[in-house]
């Protein structure tokens, strides 16, 4: 590897964000955001570092006013048929959540996959798929990317979402003034 600055790393990580935007279906996306407009409760779910930018996503859209949970948490309602279920998962093959998957699947509730691998287990049953760039773990169909393991995905699942925060916006017409409203008082 070539010797670099952090900034100069940054520049590079930035570049690589900036090349991700085009390999996302403008479809895809408008379909997961039609998606959280019709149901009732919003579920998100993904392991590792990908749970962590659902459960970012989980808060904006709290703050919006849906009435949105993350997978595992004490406070997290049922799940029910007209709900979503969201999974981030760049393999699309993490057990827990190919099992998660396979129970909303049997409630019948609609399934949001954002994934690497539309063709992956939970690509499958997904009713909305959402392909993501990033760097697969068999790297046998790895894409140039100077980032370790899924960083790549991880940033574009984080910045994907909050591009989906803003497009639900537009539509309801909410403004930050008007999300501040919802959030946390008590810290």
């Amino acid at each position: 590897m070539i010797s670099m600055l952090t900034t100069e790393f940054l520049a590079e990580i930035v570049k690589e964000l900036n090349s991700s935007v085009n390999q996302i279906a403008d479809e895809e996306a408008e379909a997961l955001v039609n998606g959280i407009l019709q149901s009732k409760k919003v579920f998100v779910a993904g392991a590792g570092r990908s749970g962590f930018m659902a459960k970012s996503f989980a808060m904006r859209m709290m703050h919006m006013g849906i009435d949105a949970y993350v997978v595992g948490e004490t406070v997290t309602p049922n799940y029910e048929k007209e709900d979503i279920l969201i999974i981030g998962s760049g393999s699309g093959e993490t057990k827990s959540l190919v099992s998660m998957a396979q129970k909303a699947k049997s409630i019948g509730g609609t399934i949001a996959a954002v994934t690497i691998n539309p063709e992956s287990t939970i690509g499958q049953l997904a009713d909305i798929v959402i392909k993501m760039p990033g760097s697969p773990k068999d790297k046998s169909e790895a894409r140039e990317t100077i980032q370790p393991m899924g960083s790549l995905f991880e940033q574009t699942l984080l910045l994907f979402y909050d591009a989906v925060i803003l497009r639900f916006m537009e539509k309801k017409g909410l403004d930050t003034k008007t999300m501040y409203g919802r959030h946390a008082n008590l810290e």
